[in-house]
């Protein structure tokens, strides 16, 4: 055997031995690479009713989460993304003042579209968005009615995701475009809810309004009706008592008032477009060629606005009357009333 054979022959189990160990090494880091998502996954913690408000935003001062949070809320970002959500600004408020009422109302109306959100997480298999809003809802109020459906929920999902992992992996690329979809899910189903909560309010308001609007016009009428009731009584009082004090005094035909014409008033026209009702008082003189002699008002009941016009028609109306001559001049009263 020459010297050139032996070297040969001793090159061969070194050359395999690299080869195999460059081998082994390639496959350990595909195996690394693979599995880097994964890995980076189970590394990172679940967030906790305690850890789930991000460290920068417990730093903020109480007026600075109070502006975060109402712009949070005004944006639509109601509880994502984790960091810089109307949820977080409001728990981080809530620490720092915990008598805060607006704090404590706006996490009870968030608090409903956070289940619905954790809700529509566990939809999509999306666990670790469900756990981050489990956490809020947890801080938010620990004996929530929902929490332990929700966990043991998310818990048996997660299970099941575990399951399909290990029967069918992801490549990187299928993984990233998952969650991007994910996201995208996330924020589509809060501006959702938002958008719902707007027209809910929206309706709410709307038919405030209207039932307003309907007390205000049962209140005007039952008003009218109860001016016109008060007016007919007081005319049927004057005349009862009018009728009452004639037949107390002696029969004398030569002061009694015997009618021959008596027009009645013109009713104005802006009060009949206005629909106003009036009455007026008006006592007359009538001289013993049966004219009237004189008429003054003595009292008027009605819509203020029109008053003055009532006074004056009554008062014409009254001095176009015509009585049968008389012994004596008589004064007497009598009311005018304005009705639609």
């Amino acid at each position: 055997m020459t010297a050139n054979n032996k070297m040969r022959k001793g090159w061969v189990p070194v050359a395999l031995t690299v080869a195999v160990a460059c081998a082994l090494g390639a496959c350990k880091k595909d195996e690394q690479a693979a599995a880097g998502p994964q890995a980076a996954q189970q590394a990172a913690p679940a967030p906790t009713p305690e850890t789930v408000v991000a460290a920068s935003v417990s730093a903020m001062g109480v007026d600075q989460l109070r502006d975060a949070a109402n712009t949070a809320y005004n944006d639509n970002r109601l509880y994502a993304p984790p960091g810089n959500n109307a949820m977080e600004y409001y728990l981080a408020l809530r620490d720092k003042q915990p008598g805060d009422a607006g704090a404590s109302s706006a996490l009870s109306d968030l608090l409903p579209m956070t289940v619905i959100a954790t809700e529509q997480s566990i939809a999509r298999e999306d666990y670790e968005e469900a756990s981050r809003l489990l956490a809020l809802i947890g801080k938010a109020d620990p004996n929530h009615p929902a929490l332990e459906r929700l966990k043991a929920s998310v818990a048996s999902g997660e299970s099941k995701l575990k399951q399909q992992t290990e029967t069918q992996k992801l490549t990187a690329e299928e993984e990233a475009k998952r969650k991007a979809d994910q996201l995208k899910q996330r924020e589509e189903d809060q501006r959702k809810q938002q958008e719902q909560q707007r027209q809910q309010v929206a309706q709410q308001e709307q038919t405030q309004r209207e039932a307003a609007q309907r007390e205000a016009a049962q209140r005007e009428a039952a008003q009218r009706e109860a001016a016109q009731r008060e007016a007919a009584e007081r005319e049927a009082a004057q005349r009862q008592q009018a009728a009452s004090a004639a037949a107390a005094r002696p029969a004398a035909a030569s002061t009694e008032l015997r009618a021959i014409s008596q027009p009645g008033p013109k009713f104005p026209p802006a009060a009949q477009r206005a629909g106003a009702t009036g009455s007026v008082q008006v006592e007359f003189t009538v001289g013993t060629d049966g004219n009237i002699a004189s008429a003054r008002v003595v009292s008027s009941d009605g819509t203020r606005q029109f008053q003055r016009e009532f006074e004056r028609e009554a008062l014409n109306a009254v001095k176009r009357w015509r009585f049968q001559p008389i012994g004596q001049a008589t004064t007497s009263r009598r009311t005018i009333s304005f009705e639609q």
